[in-house]
């Protein structure tokens, strides 16, 4: 296997690396697959815990009123807000890199990139994943 390292500030041909020793490829059996349980039977799957990244943790809360916050950094000024952007409103959908976010009071959508959110604030309980394994999510 081949390792590509890039570097942007560099004025050369991309530097190839290739490992000094081989290590045995060995098949993976249907109980070492993700979302199998080793000791399960195989085909079997394992009882899978939600993570709690914060798109998982929005996707909870769809609906939900809240007030999020979004810094901008190339955008000076949004608003008379500097680079963030404040939006009242609720989740309507929220992906791994990604969220939109609509205005009830004007029927503005927003899509934001998740790589500009700072936090939300919500004005009710949020939903959120139990944290002892087998218990249902809390609402």
């Amino acid at each position: 296997m081949a390792y590509y390292y890039w570097n942007p500030t560099a004025q050369q041909q991309p530097i190839y690396q290739f490992p000094m020793t081989q290590t045995p490829q060995t098949p993976q059996t249907p109980s070492q697959l993700p979302g199998t349980s080793p000791m399960a039977p195989p085909g079997t799957p394992a009882l899978q815990r939600e993570e709690s990244y914060i798109e998982n943790i929005l996707r909870l809360n769809r609906g939900k009123i809240g007030t999020f916050y979004f810094t901008v950094p190339e955008a000076a000024g949004i608003n008379g807000q500097g680079n963030t952007k404040v939006v009242r409103g609720y989740v309507e959908a929220a992906g791994r890199d990604h969220a939109i976010i609509s205005d009830p009071s004007t029927g503005h959508r927003f899509l934001f990139p998740m790589i500009y959110f700072d936090f939300a604030e919500f004005d009710e309980e949020l939903a959120y994943f139990n944290q002892t394994p087998g218990l249902p999510t809390r609402r």
